[in-house]
């Protein structure tokens, strides 16, 4: 019985220091990632060789960019995984606040690309926007890379738990998230002051946490690390000979209170990583090799001390993760929130999603982008939530507080001359979903532009336009001994219609229209001795008031407003004139159907081809002059029946029927720099297809060019001329087009 007491003692005994053993060897290490920006790929290094040495990481956690390594890494991702994933990022575009054209609105395809300065209005002040981009593109890629666990709002119970920090713009305290949302609170941790816009999580608002903690030492040793690995990319505070970008300086403003303790914290560290990395800035995108380089280099000097670390370990590390990723998906639910001022109708439509639709992850990530591309919302969160009968996708959306907006823009051509345009901009006037916008143009021909929409996603929507259009100039003019005169020319038009718009490509509307035209010129005031009755010295060709009836179908899927690289584009519009005070006596009912195509096409990203046609007819009789087809000149904001054409002046020809084709070769010599040359071919005549003869009597006209495309707009400067003749022509323009 004694002997069989001492046994169990003994063995009791071993049990009790094999587990002291045990513990002794078994090391807990925590990973320290500081921010920096672009400077923080040397993190990856550093896991890198961490995995090479076969060191088990038990604990991560990260200030701005170290909390995004940090969290993919927590996530599962290996190094080099994360090596391969930034490599193949554009971080800027990804960081850049511009999605690309197809996510816009149909609305802002047509009425908006026409301001240089968009500004916020808040209390009846105009502002400045809290930052250069809010952030979506990132909230996008980090839901994407981190989508086999958004299930998990607990950071401990990720493959290895992680936490990141965060402050509170409010208070100026730090916040350490060990829960919710993985890509909103490590965005918040990365939103660098004036670059990405600040994240509101439960009603607080949050940016880089490298304002207040930029390396979490103490906040990764509590949670049960025995060792901390810490690397520190902070350079602190920089001369002035160095303070020479604004990045820089906002850095050096940040760090101002984060260097004060960073030396206690680096004195906690078991194993620091300092590399050198003076010669970059938080921005450095650009020079991912220049900076993993300098991290190799600089880990390989720890790499018999990471050895012994993994020694003392005794549970190896994990296996590789098994990213479970949503390829295909159908739709047995759609939860929303955040909505107030936007219906669901609108938020669906606009992301162009509904129950029972089979998509993709991409897909999605496409429909989010769109109603991003509203502008009305500065975060969309995502969530697929996978069942065995289907997935349930959880949106949740933050609308943009700010409903008031003044833009501005300047433009010069040769026919309006020089103007700048005012804009106002309110959303939610009457009702939800509206958007009123008003353009006041000043300069050398006044006009304005009037535009209230109801945008009811899924359902048909409805506009109201009015507009004031002016401009004097000369024309050719082929009577009366004249072979030039001054016209001018007053357009007052008000649109009543409604429109279906369609995955933003297409739209289809109807709609009755009120117009007064008036055009007239000092320059003769009879005609084959014919005393104009109305007004000496002038002649008016019309003064009359207008009815009628529109319908129209619009496809754009440009990629661009101006120098178009690819799509397509197509503009046919039915115009019936039911009535009219009829000034000169001659009127008749008639309509006219027009058409527009556009093509283009680049090739090895340089070289563009752009294909253009144009026709219209008109349907029953028309004796109206002003109301014919008037072609001839160069712009794009033309308006009415008055048509560009290369190598004629403007409307220097006319006829009730006409038929134009062009092609212009574009070719990007330098970023945003261009070469162009253009030729057009029309046939302008009553009768089209001239039996068969559609090549008998045909104008042609040539144009060569420079463009630079600028955040004013595209400056130009071409030269045309025409065999036809022996006239040739300078045209400048400088700014949007409006």
């Amino acid at each position: 019985m004694k002997n069989s007491l001492l046994l169990i003692f003994l063995l009791s005994l071993t049990v009790v220091f094999s587990q002291e053993d045990i513990s002794k060897k078994d090391l807990k290490v925590g990973v320290v990632l500081s921010g920096g920006g672009a400077k923080g790929f040397v993190h990856i290094s550093v896991l890198r060789e961490l995995e090479k040495a076969g060191v088990r990481v038990d604990f991560i956690g990260g200030t701005s960019m170290g909390a995004i390594v940090g969290a993919l890494y927590a996530s599962g991702y290996n190094a080099n995984q994360l090596d391969s994933i930034v490599k193949t990022i554009d971080f800027s575009e990804t960081i850049s606040n511009g999605l690309p054209r197809k996510f816009k609105p149909y609305y802002e395809k047509e009425s908006g690309e026409k301001y240089a300065l968009l500004l916020p209005v808040v209390n009846r002040k105009v502002g400045i926007p809290s930052a250069l981009t809010q952030g979506q593109n990132v909230m996008n890629l980090l839901t994407r890379l981190t989508q086999h666990v958004n299930n998990i709002e607990d950071f401990n119970e990720l493959p290895i738990p992680f936490l990141c920090i965060g402050t509170d713009l409010e208070s100026g305290k730090q916040k350490v998230f060990r829960k919710g949302f993985l890509p909103e609170v490590v965005k918040a941790s990365g939103s660098f002051p004036t670059l990405l816009a600040p994240v509101e999580i439960d009603g607080r608002l949050y940016s880089d946490g490298g304002i207040v903690n930029n390396f979490p030492v103490e906040e990764v040793k509590a949670m049960g690390a025995d060792i901390i690995i810490g690397v520190d990319i902070q350079d602190g505070l920089k001369d002035k000979s160095e303070l020479n970008s604004a990045p820089t300086i906002i850095n050096q403003i940040v760090g101002f209170q984060m260097y004060k303790t960073i030396e206690e914290k680096r004195k906690t560290v078991d194993v620091l990583i300092r590399p050198n990395l003076r010669d970059y800035n938080v921005i450095s995108f650009n020079d991912i090799d220049q900076i993993m380089k300098i991290g190799d280099e600089e880990v390989k000097k720890y790499i018999n001390k990471f050895k012994e670390i993994a020694a003392e370990q005794i549970i190896k590390p994990k296996k590789k993760i098994n990213f479970h990723k949503v390829q295909k998906f159908h739709i047995k639910k759609i939860e929303l929130e955040g909505n107030e001022n936007y219906t669901r109708a609108y938020i669906l439509g606009n992301l162009n999603i509904k129950k029972r639709d089979t998509t993709s992850y991409n897909a999605l990530i496409s429909s989010v982008n769109n109603l991003f591309g509203t502008g009305n919302f500065t975060n969309v969160q995502y969530k697929i939530k996978s069942e065995a009968d289907g997935a349930t996708i959880a949106l949740k959306v933050k609308e943009n507080p700010i409903f008031n907006y003044f833009q501005l823009g300047a433009h010069f051509d040769d026919i309006y001359k020089t103007g700048i345009i005012i804009n106002g901009l309110t959303k939610h006037l009457l009702v939800k979903n509206d958007i009123l916008s008003t353009d006041f143009i000043l300069g050398d021909n006044i006009r304005y532009n009037l535009h209230y929409f109801i945008d009811n996603g899924f359902y048909t929507s409805f506009g109201i336009k009015s507009r004031y259009n002016s401009f004097n100039t000369d024309v050719n003019f082929d009577e009366g001994n004249v072979n030039k005169i001054d016209l001018v020319y007053e357009d007052f038009s008000n649109e009543i219609y409604f429109q279906t718009v369609f995955n933003r490509k297409f739209a289809i509307g109807v709609g009755g229209e009120y117009k007064h035209l008036k055009a007239l010129t000092e320059t003769i005031s009879s005609i084959e001795n014919e005393v104009v009755a109305n007004g000496a010295n002038k002649l008016y060709f019309d003064n009359s008031d207008y009815l009628s009836l529109i319908a129209y179908l619009k496809i754009d899927t440009f990629d661009k407003k101006y120098f178009q690289k690819k799509g397509v584009f197509l503009n046919v519009g039915l115009k019936w004139y039911l009535a009219s005070s009829d000034y000169n006596h001659n009127f008749n009912s008639f309509s006219q159907l027009t058409g527009r195509l556009g093509l283009a096409h680049t090739f090895y990203n340089k070289l563009t081809f752009h294909f253009n046609s144009e026709a219209g007819i008109t349907i029953g009789e028309n004796e109206n002059r002003i109301l014919d087809y008037n072609v001839g000149g160069y712009g794009e904001n033309f308006i009415n029946t008055f048509i560009p054409f290369i190598g004629y002046e403007f409307a220097e020809l006319s006829a009730n029927a006409f038929l134009k084709s062009g092609l212009t070769m574009r070719y990007e010599f330098l970023p945003k720099n261009y070469f162009s040359a253009t030729a057009n071919f029309s046939r302008v005549d009553q009768d089209l297809f001239n039996e068969g003869r559609i090549f008998e009597n045909t104008y042609s006209g040539y144009m060569v060019g420079y463009g630079l495309d600028t955040f004013l707009g595209p400056i130009e400067i071409n030269y045309s001329w025409s065999p036809d003749h022996s006239q040739k022509s300078w045209y400048f323009n400088v700014g949007y087009w409006f």
